[in-house]
């Protein structure tokens, strides 16, 4: 019987350690710093790139960590009960245009799916409703704002009588918009449709890993958490 294959390293064609990696993505993808600010926070600690090179390992090993943090969360929620989504989407402007970011978060924070569209018609709902059950499971109730997009994908999705609308029940999602906000800005906007859905994605993953809700714990629950994500985040594509 033939011996199962070792995954090939994805740090193999690279100088620098695994450890520097994950410090670099995770200083841009996690906190609104630019490229040129990573590199000066870098230098300062005697690690010295050029701030393309932070370009290059975030789009190349930021949907590596965020697909396995994402593997690791979704086995462990697809069994939770009384499981409730909320559901909005967002503005995004790229490159002097409009787009839609749909998003969907759990009861409890956790952003479950990141989809970019041109249009919020019913096709990008669906689309994006899709996607996510698909990825996650049902759920027990969907929120939603009064976009007329939702009954609609809902009504052919079958699961319309699930669907609830309020005007503050949705604050959940729309706060959640907050982080990306800020990251957004930092950036200067984006400039290409594929690299927002990537980014958006990776920056969700991010999000939720390091998320230890610090304003509903105690001081030394904190700090448990907080050790915890850093040891995970460093064993990640190991």
């Amino acid at each position: 019987m033939p011996r199962p294959r070792k995954p090939a390293d994805p740090f193999r064609y690279f100088h620098s350690s695994p450890e520097v990696i994950r410090l670099v993505v995770m200083l841009y993808v996690r906190f609104p710093l630019s490229l040129r600010n990573v590199e000066d926070l870098l230098f300062e600690r005697g690690i010295d790139l050029c701030h393309e090179t932070v370009r290059l390992w975030w789009n190349r090993f930021g949907p590596l960590f965020a697909a396995d943090i994402r593997r690791q969360r979704v086995s462990r929620m697809r069994g939770f009960r009384q499981w409730k989504w909320h559901l909005d989407e967002m503005y995004v402007k790229l490159g002097g245009e409009m787009v839609y970011l749909w998003r969907a978060v759990d009861h409890e924070g956790e952003i479950l799916e990141s989809f970019v569209t041109t249009k919020r018609d019913k096709s990008a709902a669906l689309a994006f409703m899709k996607k996510a059950l698909k990825r996650h499971g049902r759920p027990e109730e969907l929120v939603t704002d009064g976009l007329r997009s939702y009954p609609a994908a809902m009504c052919e999705l079958g699961n319309v009588d699930r669907r609830q609308v309020g005007r503050w029940k949705n604050n959940r999602v729309e706060n959640s918009h907050l982080p990306f906000r800020r990251r957004e800005r930092a950036m200067l906007r984006f400039r290409q449709m594929k690299t927002l859905q990537k980014f958006a994605s990776v920056h969700a993953s991010m999000h939720n890993h390091f998320n230890s809700e610090r304003h509903l714990v105690d001081r030394q629950t904190y700090k448990l958490r907080r050790s915890t994500a850093l040891a995970e985040w460093q064993s990640l594509a190991i």
